[in-house]
């Protein structure tokens, strides 16, 4: 009976000796900032239905998930077809997802967003999207005002080889200029001498759009052309204020995102111009690697 005893209490020893080492080894992931192997790798997203999608089509390209072959730029998370890591998805709005970084694992940020939260999208990214993107930035106006002179006027400021210039000098490389063939600044077809005393009123995000507007805005003051910039924190009222004929243009969206809006909307919006791609990129929030989706 004794040795009975005796062999319980040595089996007892080993499995708390076990146990402990168990628990100890989690602590210790857990300090690292490691991932237990059960646990979810949570990822925070942008909510807006074009966002959303090319945040999922990054993480396809990176080989975490599979989408359902149909699903395109307009997918959600519903149409995640393979999570072979065990993403669990956070569904955020996008001006709030470098403030939301540090309570998930990662999240996938828009360039402006990640810029105007001091993060660079080509130094802290652990992942970006190719320079090649579809998500072209660009200038839309009302439909039927394509053609105005004013509007002319500014396409031509904006695709300038000055703004290229700086966004060239000012963003490494988180802005890319995508204009094929710039201008001087100024439209050869257009009389500047009837544009002058004009005022072009545009809405953008402050972060890069309006940055880059601010060498706009000094490009058509050589011509006495006024351009006043109204900077706006969302992605709804710069349609609206175009659409309503409050504001000229705006500039902070993409093309995907304006089709999707106006068939939301019932707006009525086209681009005139693309200047830029702000390439979207994965960032760490506790997990200060990839390790975690290996």
């Amino acid at each position: 009976m004794k040795k009975l005893i005796s062999a319980l209490l040595i089996v007892t020893l080993a499995l708390t000796s076990v146990f402990a080492l168990s628990a100890c080894s989690k602590e210790d992931a857990k300090d690292n900032g490691e991932k237990d192997s059960a646990t979810p790798v949570t990822i925070a997203i942008p909510n807006d239905t074009t966002n959303e999608a090319r945040a999922l089509l990054l993480l396809q390209e990176l080989g975490y998930i599979k989408l359902k072959a149909d699903a395109g730029i307009t997918a959600t998370v519903r149409d995640v077809e393979e999570n072979p890591k065990n993403i669990e998805f956070a569904e955020i709005e996008a001006a709030q997802l470098p403030s939301a970084l540090q309570d998930y694992d990662y999240a996938v940020i828009n360039s402006n967003y990640a810029i105007d939260a001091g993060i660079n999208p080509v130094k802290d990214s652990l992942g970006i999207e190719g320079s090649a993107s579809a998500y072209v930035n660009i200038i839309a106006v009302k439909s039927g005002n394509e053609n105005e002179p004013k509007i002319k006027a500014l396409v031509a400021a904006t695709e300038s080889q000055k703004v290229i210039d700086y966004i060239n000098a000012n963003y490494d490389g988180a802005v890319v200029p995508v204009v094929e063939n710039p201008t001087d600044g100024f439209d050869a077809s257009l009389d500047y001498d009837a544009l002058k005393g004009e005022t072009i009123t545009i809405a953008a995000s402050p972060t890069p759009h309006a940055e880059i507007l601010a060498v706009v805005k000094d490009i058509l003051a050589e011509k006495d052309i006024t351009l006043k910039i109204t900077e706006f924190t969302d992605y709804v009222q710069p349609n609206l204020v175009v659409d309503n004929g409050e504001l000229d243009a705006n500039y902070f969206q993409h093309v995907p995102y304006l089709d999707d809006f106006n068939a939301e909307n019932g707006t009525s919006l086209v681009s005139v111009a693309g200047i830029h791609v702000e390439p979207i990129g994965l960032y760490g929030g506790k997990q200060k690697n990839l390790d975690a989706l290996k």
